[in-house]
């Protein structure tokens, strides 16, 4: 297999802080990836890097074809302002800006693809309810047909599970499972470890710098586990920018 995302020596973060410390390593074409790691370990840092909204202070990351305008990126959902004014069915149809443009029109085989994502994941007659109005849940259930319309090569998923009931998780899960076996390839920060090991076939498990990466069950170890947690206990919150020695 080729590699879709190939991470060559990456650092990223903040102010010249670094919040992931030089990775190395490649996500395969297809893959369906976990990243794992206690709060702080900088896992959203990565992903933020991977969709090139912040820049690496050394390092790179190739994506072997595919632009940042063609990932697909699910943020956390306290990172979405509820208080947009905006209604469910603008929100999801904002999904299509990649192929229409921020102000292309959207004719009746649009809406119909619309309607299709948001009953793909069951909320047909939400509609016209503001955003701010929705559940955690429900407000999950449509950030993921807004994806469902990117029809996106890599779907980046932080916390996609993260505070809503087991319904949707599974629902939502379901989804994840659908790009898979449709050949995506799929990143996902996770926190709830058993998931990972039933649903997750490959795990990054990142402490600022990885702990481990490979199948699942060689990295989500005990051992592993204490380790990253000590390490991002240990982690200099103001320490610069540093670099290997060759």
């Amino acid at each position: 297999m080729t590699a879709q995302l190939q991470f060559r020596n990456l650092t990223l973060g903040y102010d010249r802080h670094p919040a992931v410390h030089h990775l190395d390593g490649a996500v395969e074409t297809g893959a369906l990836m976990a990243v794992v790691g206690p709060n702080g370990a900088g896992k959203s840092t990565l992903f933020k890097g991977v969709v090139g909204t912040i820049k690496p202070f050394a390092g790179r990351i190739d994506r072997n074809g595919v632009s940042p305008q063609d990932i697909a990126y699910l943020p956390q959902v306290a990172e979405i302002d509820r208080t947009f004014p905006i209604n469910v069915y603008d929100m999801v149809a904002m999904g299509l800006w990649r192929m229409k443009g921020l102000f292309g029109s959207i004719g009746a085989k649009d809406r119909d693809t619309v309607e299709r994502a948001i009953a793909a994941v069951g909320l047909t007659g939400f509609e016209p309810r503001a955003i701010g109005t929705l559940s955690g849940g429900q407000m999950q259930r449509m950030l993921f047909a807004r994806l469902l319309l990117q029809d996106a090569r890599v779907i980046v998923l932080d916390e996609p599970f993260n505070a809503i009931d087991a319904k949707t998780a599974a629902d939502l899960l379901a989804l994840v499972r659908q790009w898979h076996a449709e050949k995506r390839t799929v990143l996902a920060a996770l926190h709830d470890i058993e998931l990972v090991k039933a649903n997750f076939p490959e795990t990054l498990l990142l402490a600022r710098e990885p702990v481990a990466w490979g199948a699942t069950a060689d990295v989500l170890t005990p051992e592993n586990i204490i380790k990253a947690r000590h390490m991002c206990e240990a982690f200099d919150e103001h320490a610069e920018a540093c670099v290997v020695a060759a």
